[in-house]
């Protein structure tokens, strides 16, 4: 029996968000039934390439410097398809959406696009080509119901759009008392030791990220923090760092490919976003029991239940972080009690294994239709 081919789309295969989850899903596919091939564009990023060949996928990078080099690929996207005898394309992200519906249109091969950011985010002129391509595809998901409910107020398509909430490899991303990275970075055993793994972007808000920790640390010596990621904003999260006169006390390590290690360090996964779509990375955190302290930005409230899987705050309130980081430290048994119920809420609630079985159910009926 012939198997389905599903391409994805994709600007690049950095370690963003929706690019970490492409390999994880892999992993959990019907490969008996499902072929995957990947196309991207932007050649230096790249760290996620490796973790999809490992796990069967067909890589290809379409060289292209900007977002409309990315745009004039579409004939050679199309002549794939037809080499390949792709059966259906799955894009996410904006440029990648934009390309595939025009793909869609020359072709008739059927397209799904995931969202995994607010419209409201976007800037005017992707927002207005977003809205007046949209319909030209198949079907589209929402990452949470706020990313899909932002879809229906801001375009109101005619093509059928669903929330497919991201999920987390639990089996995989469980805590084994991994101490590596605490032995590397010198951080003592008993230590609390708050983390973060982010691209440097301006909606992350390291900066502000940076201003909590320094307050919590300036009240707890035996407090540590590690943020894992890079990105365009680094020089000036890495100039309040010195400002904030915080050497020794928060760790950098740069781009991880693997950062499994890094959560097995961590205490408390602290967000200080101002918007999300839904965060792989928060999930990840929770499977590995971290506790999490976070602003309620976007898919965030859709994952943390305040008071009881986590303690948040509005985004706009970012400064009370400092105090509900306090509570977890005055109250070790709270502490724990969070690690636990991160933990068992993405079990319930956001396992990869629904969301793959959610996505398969989705390609076989617009297959079939």
């Amino acid at each position: 029996m012939r198997k389905i081919k599903i391409l994805h789309i994709i600007k690049s295969l950095g370690r963003g968000g929706a690019e970490m989850l492409l390999p994880e899903t892999l992993k959990i596919h019907d490969t008996n039934k499902f072929e995957f091939h990947y196309i991207y564009f932007l050649p230096w990023k790249d760290q996620m390439v490796s973790a999809l060949e490992d796990a069967g996928g067909e890589v290809t990078c379409m060289d292209a410097k900007n977002n409309i080099y990315l745009f004039l690929r579409y004939n050679k996207v199309i002549d794939y398809c037809k080499r390949e005898k792709i059966d259906l394309i799955h894009c996410h992200l904006p440029w990648a959406g934009f390309l595939g519906r025009l793909v869609f249109k020359k072709t008739g091969i059927p397209v799904l696009y995931t969202e995994h950011n607010m419209q409201e985010r976007y800037h005017v002129i992707t927002k207005k080509i977003n809205k007046s391509t949209f319909n030209h595809q198949s079907m589209a998901f929402g990452v949470s119901e706020d990313v899909t409910n932002s879809i229906k107020n801001n375009i109101h398509p005619s093509i059928p759009v669903k929330t497919l909430l991201n999920g987390v490899n639990t089996d995989f991303f469980t805590r084994k008392g991994d101490t590596s990275i605490r032995k590397e970075l010198e951080i003592p055993t008993e230590a609390i030791v708050l983390g973060n793994v982010a691209v440097f972007r301006f909606q992350k808000r390291l900066k502000e990220w940076l201003q909590v920790f320094a307050k919590v640390q300036a009240s707890n010596p035996n407090v540590y923090g590690i943020i894992v990621g890079a990105g365009p904003l680094e020089n000036e999260i890495k100039e309040v760092f010195n400002n904030l006169n915080l050497e020794g006390k928060v760790f950098f390590p740069g781009l991880q490919t693997e950062v499994k290690p890094f959560f097995e360090a961590m205490d408390i996964f602290m967000m200080s976003s101002s918007f999300e779509g839904l965060p792989i990375a928060l999930l990840e955190a929770m499977s590995m029991e971290c506790a999490v302290i976070a602003t309620d930005a976007g898919g965030i409230k859709e994952v943390v239940i305040n008071g009881e899987t986590g303690l948040t705050c509005k985004v706009e309130a970012w400064e009370k972080l400092n105090e509900l980081v306090q509570v977890l430290l005055d109250d070790p048994a709270k502490l724990k009690k969070y690690k636990i119920a991160a933990r068992k809420r993405v079990i319930e609630a956001f396992s990869l294994k629904t969301m793959v079985g959610e996505l398969e159910s989705h390609y076989n009926s617009v297959l079939e239709s």
